[in-house]
């Protein structure tokens, strides 16, 4: 299969897809089947994704931008921090 980059929202919808597939009776195999992709990828997303809705899927993507900004700030912070006090002590 070629390498397919989803979104989130693309990802939800197929494992809502398989929920139905699931209750039709179908097996793990016939499922990865009809959703294109892997059974590693979709015990994946299952794992990641399962259980939410798209706005909640988009929500997590901006708290993960908004935390990986924060450390980047705080690593900033630390290092300033660390050069005063070097400099304070006269240890330059």
């Amino acid at each position: 299969m070629p390498r397919i980059k989803h979104s989130m929202e693309q990802i939800i919808a197929k494992l809502r897809k398989a929920e139905i597939l699931f209750a039709e009776g179908k097996s793990i195999d016939d499922v990865a089947k009809t959703l294109q992709v892997t059974k590693h990828t979709y015990y994946r997303w299952k794992k990641e994704y399962g259980g939410m809705h798209s706005e909640q899927a988009r929500r997590l993507k901006d708290l993960e931008k908004e935390n990986a900004r924060l450390k980047k700030i705080v690593a900033d912070l630390s290092l300033d921090n660390d050069i005063l006090k070097e400099v304070n002590k006269g240890n330059f």
